[in-house]
């Protein structure tokens, strides 16, 4: 009986090349595989047509969809040249790790009573990486560079899991000797449960009479799983009485960029497109059949040479950018690369010498370029493909049917769409979107587009593969995207849950009627209507009314029933206008400021709407506010202003009340917040209305230092709303302007004859108080 331990990385092209040559000359009638058993059902798929990785098996509890694990893999992962190669000479191939039903139902964490960190004693800091101590001892900054050069990109692989296997063994002593494995600590446990049930399964094979039995593990755990094994007793032990939940296992599709670090994969690579590059470069070979070496990815031909492969592919990609990069450059990039390892006492250039030779040669010497080649090459977006036999719940399967009804095909690529919402198809993909998005699934971000047309849409899609994760908890929702939708809409509107606000319940609605969720529609209208009825919050009920607005406004784009919708907006509009005058009367700044906001937001929704009836009520409702004595000045500067604009009061009435605003007799405090209210996110009243800059000019020009000084914050943040043309043309006025001397009476100031002799006085004053205003002082 033979029996071979190949320790390996998870994702290491070197190693899948190395493992498939020993596996062709060992010829093993077993191969078992450190993965998790649950999915021993699915490990067939690996063989079919459509299935092209990275993919990842994922095992999920569906009573407890958020309890999720992933095992993703590459073309250049060992396991994964290890399951072809079992598949592919038709013997059996098993997962032997520790079940996830045992680990998903296992607590994680350090509450273990027993933990040092409980009892207050000293917690050692453990590193993470313990390949770290070899790489440092050759003379390596990290174990990914030391591991690369040693064993990715080997020419001789010779004995190679023989000397990986004596490194381990020598590596895991001394680190047990510095960190002894404490079996009541979660991590330790965890780690020797694993390695038990690896065992187990180990011993299970020779019980059933293999004879060559190959083991593919993580290099970390050769040592753990080399004969003499423990004590059956022992491992029986150390899994007995494991709680467990049901699980199941699909396939999903992957991405390079889900495989790196940065994405917080526990195994990740830092560069996993390089990686795949070097499979190709080193152990791709084209299929022949079912006795193939190696699994056909890319036809690219193996014979280029590694170095001049990958620079091609980056001066490919730096073309495709209007870059100028000649052959030439790719040459000389090629002999600096291979200069450099060459003083480097490396083999081969690795990618730190290719990326220095790119950026110096092909990059000419800029940084920036760098970050697209990282993102492009380096990392790279691949997505892969299942089948569609892979099993699935009925809400994927829905979504799927979907996406190819519409020609909306997932990618890891950001896309950017623009939805013409008269067209048919793309009134669906923006239904499915919604849809989506309504149920957590953002697969379409919504982006503003350019033109006024209401009939445009636009979006950035990039699927990701934590969505299929989403996917899978709203499938207690509904069979179909649709139905999911609309049971998760009516769920918030349950008794047993959270009073909503009107704000929300809106703000619900739109999305419904934006995903065509007709059966939600009812239960909603009948929630704002019996919210709005009890309400008694005036600034709820207007942050509710521009979302409703929105939905009347566009049903004709979107083929809404919005007759349903005007009904509760006339209700809203009603009260709103009854009640404004008496909600606005007593309004501190705080209060004031906000409601200020919502008469913006209200104020444009009725105009957006066009019923006249609606337009006389809203602005009598203002003019009531505004003859109020105790009306906040804010909000009484404001509310001339929407007036002004709208034609409702004259200019010579709006002069008047600015004047009266600004008299002597006011606090220069009021006066300000009243200008600030009037002023508001625009100047270009005082660049073209005479009066009202002269009333302006008259009343700062009778402030006192002191009083200035107090009032200048506030006008400093009203005149820094203005735009960069409006405030130059401010300055261009008092620059090429006289005005006349200071006069008790704006009017009489407009018809009065300038003085020669003060006229350069006064404009010098004028220029100085207006760059102070402006904050330029």
């Amino acid at each position: 009986m033979m029996m071979q331990l190949f320790g390996i990385r998870h994702h290491g092209p070197g190693c899948a090349g190395s493992l498939r040559e020993q596996l062709e000359t060992m010829q093993p009638d077993i191969v078992l595989i450190e993965g998790p058993p649950d999915a021993n059902a699915v490990i067939h798929f690996v063989r079919h047509q459509q299935m092209t990785p990275p993919v990842a098996l994922l095992i999920y509890a569906p009573d407890h969809p958020h309890r999720v694990a992933y095992y993703p893999f590459a073309v250049f992962s060992p396991e994964w040249q290890g399951i072809q190669y079992a598949l592919t000479h038709h013997i059996p191939v098993q997962f032997i790790d520790l079940p996830q039903k045992h680990q998903l139902a296992i607590k994680q964490g350090d509450d273990d009573p027993k933990s040092p960190r409980e009892s207050g004693l000293p917690v050692p800091q453990i590193p993470s990486d313990p390949l770290l101590w070899l790489a440092q001892s050759a003379g390596f900054k990290d174990s990914e560079q030391w591991w690369n050069y040693l064993i990715e990109q080997r020419q001789n692989h010779t004995d190679l899991f023989a000397g990986i296997l004596a490194a381990m063994t020598t590596l895991r002593q001394e680190w047990e000797q510095t960190y002894p494995p404490n079996l009541d600590k979660p991590r330790d446990r965890h780690q020797a449960m694993r390695e038990a049930h690896m065992r187990k399964m180990i011993r299970q094979a020779k019980k059933e009479g293999f004879e060559a039995i190959a083991i593919i593990c993580g290099a970390w755990h050769t040592p753990a799983l080399t004969e003499p094994f423990p004590k059956v007793k022992d491992d029986n032990t150390l899994l007995k009485g494991l709680p467990k939940v049901k699980v199941n296992a699909t396939w999903i599709p992957w991405t390079y960029d889900r495989l790196t670090l940065n994405s917080g994969y526990g195994a990740g690579i830092e560069s996993p497109g390089w990686y795949h590059h070097l499979w190709q470069s080193h152990w791709y070979r084209p299929s022949q059949g079912k006795q193939a070496t190696a699994v056909q990815v890319d036809h690219v031909q193996p014979s280029i040479p590694m170095a001049t492969g990958w620079l091609t592919h980056v001066a490919h990609l730096l073309r495709q950018e209007e870059m100028d990069v000649s052959s030439a450059h790719i040459i000389e990039a090629v002999r600096l690369a291979e200069t450099l390892a060459a003083l480097r006492d490396r083999p081969l250039p690795g990618l730190p010498e290719l990326n220095e030779a790119a950026q110096t040669v092909l990059c000419q010497g800029e940084a920036a370029p760098m970050g697209l080649i990282r993102q492009k090459l380096i990392v790279s977006d691949r997505l892969g493909t299942v089948p569609d036999e892979i099993p699935i719940i009925p809400l994927q399967q829905d979504l799927q049917k979907r996406q190819k009804r519409l020609r909306l095909k997932p990618t890891a690529e950001k896309k950017t769409l623009t939805l013409d919402l008269r067209n048919p198809n793309d009134l669906a993909r923006s239904h499915l979107l919604h849809q989506l998005s309504i149920l957590g699934i953002d697969w379409g971000i919504p982006q503003a587009t350019s033109g006024k047309g209401t009939f445009k849409e636009g979006w950035v899609v990039q699927w990701q593969p934590d969505l299929a994760i989403a996917l899978i908890e709203a499938g207690r929702w509904g069979n179909t995207v649709g139905t999911a939708a609309t049971a998760f809409i009516v769920a918030q509107l349950e008794p047993s849950q959270s009073p909503l606000t009107l704000a929300t319940l809106t703000s619900l609605l739109d999305r419904s009627l934006m995903a065509n969720l007709a059966v939600a529609i009812a239960p909603l209208i009948q929630a704002i209507q019996t919210t709005a009825a009890l309400s008694k919050d005036l600034l709820a009920l207007m942050q509710a009314l521009p979302a409703l607005v929105q939905v009347v406004r566009y049903r004709d784009v979107r083929q809404t029933n919005a007759q349903i919708v005007m009904q509760v907006v006339d209700g809203l509009v009603t009260r709103i206008c009854l009640g404004l005058s008496q909600t606005c009367r007593t309004l501190d700044d705080d209060a004031a400021q906000r409601m200020k906001v919502a008469l913006q937001r209200t104020h444009r929704a009725i105009k957006l709407l066009r019923v006249a009836q609606y337009q006389t009520a809203w602005f009598q409702a203002i003019k009531q506010m505004l003859e109020h004595k105790g009306l906040n000045s804010r909000l009484s500067g404001h509310c001339c202003r929407l007036l002004l604009d709208e034609g409702e009061i004259a200019p010579p009435e709006a002069a008047r009340r600015l004047s009266m605003a600004l008299s002597p007799g006011c606090e220069p405090a009021d006066s300000a917040h009243w200008l600030a209210g009037f002023l508001d996110g625009s100047g270009l009243l005082l660049i073209h209305d005479d009066q009202l800059w002269q009333i302006l000019d008259q009343w700062i020009a009778t402030l006192s230092e002191e009083t200035f000084t107090t009032v200048l914050p506030l006008l400093r943040r009203t005149f820094s709303t203005f735009t960069q043309p409006e405030i130059r043309q401010m300055g261009d006025r008092v620059r090429h302007h006289s005005s006349p001397a200071a006069s008790p009476d704006p009017i009489a100031a407009l018809n009065a004859v300038p003085n020669p002799q003060s006229e350069t006085k006064y404009r010098q004053q004028s220029l100085t108080t207006l760059s102070i205003l402006l904050g330029f002082h």
